[in-house]
């Protein structure tokens, strides 16, 4: 009892020191705010931070304001590489002027069967940087906040996401911010070496840092900092789940209220010293000109300190070279288990329900695996050589159980099947067919599908359903409803298989969430202009949207009916598919049990959960 009491006294203080010198100080700001009091404004548009003075401007089409390219933290190159962010320096002797993009941060592409060139136009170290949209009111109101986080397997992707079509969307009831991260090795870089050195996660805890500015700043552009919304898609919608369960879910409201995440990304989460990361250091550090065992200069160099003294340009190209050279649809730099900042695996930790935040808007997209999927699976032992490469932990009597788990309708070819859009609650399912796969091919697009993004989505949902939370759950089915389809439905511009009449109600959905902590939006939305008869229907599902539980697991499935049918090339997959666009696109909004939806989805994720330490999630 004395040892254990001692052990918890041990970790209190080293979580203390953790979260000074590891990206979490309650006040990393104080000395700019300081500075700011003693400022002034030059004009409306005219933002003093303290440390910096930016000069906005006005949007003529969407109204709004605009900042962009704000900075939020210091440079994190030279001695600050691998270091947790740090407050940005003073820079007062003129205002900045915030027309255009800050630089973004060096991407580090997922692996595919050819290796292509990387563009890393307009890419720098120096890229911990934020954008800004405001309505034009904004200054004398306190208008809730949408925080995005942008997605891109957590080695590429940028903050330049324009929120102004959802912001005019929902009557300009609040503010956007679009931040961005330390990407691939530079953001995700990690090994004991670097722990002991330096931080693993960095990419985290730049994220981390952008929501401590919003909620020391975000006041001057007219937000409430009490009625924060984190949100993102893909590994956006996966750094957000990580912000939930930041420092074990122990930070309550003090960084944001709301949770929005779509189709949140999961890959392996290993210990941030364990085989696998520790390969990608070193191989990282052989590609930079570090290779382990070998004097670096004048004294014996660690391998970190000979990659901290490496240019940009060289650990840019060593990033790409390994982020691209791993398993199809994989990258190479990835969030790990730290045991502070993040202190388990989420399927474990959110099954717990230990998380931060009050409520959860969650969803998923219908087909979420063909773009991470090889598209050369035709027969069982295809799909079973393709398990054993995906999850290498397994045993022969794992993949047992996952076949059991998927069972196949067809074992042998594929390629003459018809493909086809499930109805979600049929005896056909996405087990085993969608727009896009079928047999064996589809068998393995969908158990990549639900374990790498729609089992977390269950699993946050669940998380958020008790202790005075709420949750609310959602599946995107538009055909053929892709990894990333839904994104032009809630930020614009819209997909021509996206109606307006949906895009409507999508971006509403989250706006209403945003600002009143509940997704429902009206019956004239919900059902669309273009329906017939449409001011006649009173009630809709997502009218009166239940809370997502285990008791009652329903989700709302947002589709559509009719339109007007065209090819379109699916690139992704290198695939012609028919598709169905306006005129004649109708809503169709509906109520459907998750737990039971695509023959099983629930059952399959509690199963996936089950096998959360060998896959790790």
């Amino acid at each position: 009892m004395f040892a254990l009491a001692f052990a918890q006294i041990i970790f209190l203080l080293l979580a203390c020191v953790f979260h000074t010198s590891h990206g979490h100080n309650p006040r990393p700001y104080a000395n700019a705010l300081r500075a700011r009091q003693s400022g002034g404004q030059g004009s409306p548009l005219q933002v003093d931070l303290g440390y910096e003075i930016y000069q906005g401007f006005t949007n003529s089409t969407s109204g709004l304001n605009i900042w962009r390219g704000i900075r939020y933290a210091a440079p994190p190159t030279g001695s600050n590489r691998w270091q947790a962010p740090q407050p940005p320096e003073q820079n007062r002797s003129s205002a900045i002027n915030a027309s255009s993009f800050a630089p973004i941060c060096p991407q580090g592409p997922d692996a595919a069967y050819l290796i292509h060139a990387v563009n890393q136009t307009g890419a720098d170290e120096d890229c911990l940087f934020l954008n800004v949209y405001a309505p034009a009111n904004a200054s004398s109101s306190s208008l809730p906040v949408l925080v995005w986080i942008h997605g891109g397997g957590y080695g590429g992707g940028n903050g330049r996401q324009d929120l102004s079509t959802i912001i005019n969307a929902n009557n300009n009831g609040f503010i956007g911010v679009a931040i961005q991260y330390r990407l691939a090795a530079l953001g995700f870089l990690s090994s004991d070496e670097v722990f002991r050195n330096g931080v693993v996660n960095a990419g985290i805890l730049d994220q981390h840092f952008a929501l401590q500015w919003v909620q020391s700043y975000i006041s001057l552009f007219g937000g409430n900092a009490s009625q924060v919304t984190i949100s993102g898609e893909s590994a956006g919608g996966g750094s957000v789940m990580l912000q939930d369960m930041a420092f074990g879910g122990s930070l309550g409201t003090s960084l944001f209220v709301n949770t929005i995440a779509a189709s949140p990304y999961l890959p392996m989460q290993y210990g941030y010293k364990d085989w696998v990361p520790s390969q990608a250091y070193y191989a990282f550090a052989t590609a930079a000109g570090c290779p382990p065992g070998l004097p670096y200069g004048s004294q014996s160099q660690t391998i970190f300190q000979c990659l901290v003294g490496k240019d940009t340009a060289t650990l840019i190209n060593a990033s790409a070279t390994i982020s691209q050279s791993g398993n199809y649809g994989t990258w190479a730099f990835l969030p790990v288990t730290d045991g502070v900042f993040i202190q388990d695996l989420p399927s474990q930790q959110l099954l717990r329900r230990k998380v931060n935040g009050l409520n959860a808007l969650i969803g998923n997209n219908a087909n979420e695996g063909p773009s991470f999927t090889p598209q050369n699976i035709t027969s069982e032992d295809n799909l079973v050589s393709w398990l054993h490469v995906t999850f290498p932990m397994f045993t022969n009597d794992d993949i047992a159980k996952v076949l059991l788990y998927y069972p196949s309708s067809n074992s042998s070819t594929d390629s003459s099947a018809p493909m086809y859009a499930t109805s979600g609650n049929s005896v056909a399912s996405a087990l085993n067919v969608s727009t896009v796969g079928t047999g064996q091919q589809q068998r393995a697009d969908n158990i990549y599908a639900e374990t790498t993004f729609v089992c977390p989505s269950y699993w946050m949902a669940i998380a958020y359903n008790d202790m005075g939370r709420t949750s609310y759950k959602y599946q995107f089915s538009v055909e053929p409803a892709l990894h990333g389809a839904d994104v032009s439905g809630y930020f614009g511009p819209a997909a021509p298989n996206i109606g307006p009449d949906l895009a409507l109600a999508f971006r509403q959905i989250w706006g209403n969430f945003i600002t009143t902590n509940n997704p429902s939006i009206s019956a004239n939305v919900a059902i669309g202009a273009g329906a017939a008869n449409s001011s006649s229907v009173t009630t809709n599902a997502v009218t009166s949207w239940p809370q997502f539980s285990m008791y009652s697991p329903y989700q709302i499935n947002l589709n559509q009916t009719g339109g007007t049918p065209f090819s379109m090339n699916i690139t992704q997959i290198n695939r012609n598919i028919t598709e169905y666009g306006s005129p004649g696109l109708q809503n169709q909004i509906t109520l459907v049990d998750a737990w039971n939806w695509e023959a099983g989805r629930g059952y399959r994720c509690e199963f996936w959960r089950s096998m959360g330490a060998i896959v790790p999630e």
